[in-house]
């Protein structure tokens, strides 16, 4: 397989589709210039040093360092997520055990099956793309379980006056809540290859790999994404949602 080189010209030659987007906006009084721009300076900036740190990874072939780069991603992740469920109380603890949990675990058992070696070059783009799909469905889902727990008050503190536990209560919201965090990805995999190619695909069919050989990779991380988005969300609303109740059984008071 032949590598694809692409050099800053030709970067720069793809910042017409750029300028195409801050043409419509400006044309259609959309008011995004500025932020089109920031958008395109910051992917640049943040990309390139993205690029020169995986390449130290690389050259080091350390697994320990490895470990240490995914787990400062899996932190990162955690505060961003955080900053999107903010009517969830104690949030932050959920979503770090369940980002955490969710990149060893995934990491883990594909290293076990044997479908990876464990070398950074396989573990690093995986775990990374683990971790942000685990953030996301976290993030849905403590965001839908606020809502659930807000809409549904009533709702649950009649179930708790009849005698439910917090956790029998609780049931219907964490429910409703991880099946938001899953739709997204699920309708990813189920139209996959009909109304879009994934970019692991597309990336590997530029590189020059065989058609047969990309299918084949695009539908390991697919399905290895599917278990990380379940087990993130699941850890994450299942944490989560006992930050809404007391120690007995009654629903908290939330601004």
């Amino acid at each position: 397989m032949n590598a694809v080189h692409v050099s800053l010209g030709e970067v720069a030659l793809s910042l017409v589709l750029a300028a195409v987007a801050v043409a419509v906006s400006r044309w259609r009084r959309a008011d995004m210039e500025a932020d089109l721009g920031i958008a395109v300076l910051r992917s640049f900036v943040q990309l390139t040093a993205v690029g020169y740190v995986i390449q130290a990874v690389f050259d080091s072939d350390s697994l320990w360092v490895v470990v240490a780069l995914l787990s400062a991603m899996v932190a990162l992740a955690t505060f961003t997520a955080r900053a999107r469920a903010r009517a969830v109380p104690g949030a932050l603890v959920p979503l770090g055990i369940a980002l955490g949990t969710a990149g060893a675990v995934t990491l883990g058992l594909v290293l076990a099956l044997g479908v990876f070696e464990p070398e950074p070059r396989y573990l690093v783009p995986v775990g990374g793309m683990v971790i942000g799909n685990a953030m996301t469905a976290a993030a849905v889902a403590l965001n839908r379980l606020g809502d659930e727990v807000s809409s549904r008050r009533r709702e649950v503190e009649a179930t708790l006056a009849l005698g439910a536990t917090s956790r029998q209560a609780g049931a219907g919201l964490v429910s409703r809540s991880l099946r938001s965090a899953m739709i997204p990805l699920v309708d990813q995999t189920k139209t996959t290859g009909l109304i879009a190619f994934p970019g692991i695909m597309v990336g590997m069919l530029l590189g020059g790999a065989e058609p047969l050989d990309a299918v084949r990779l695009q539908l390991v991380i697919l399905w290895i994404l599917l278990g990380a988005v379940a087990l993130a969300a699941l850890i994450a609303t299942t944490l989560g949602v006992r930050g809404f109740f007391t120690s007995a059984h009654q629903l908290r008071e939330t601004s």
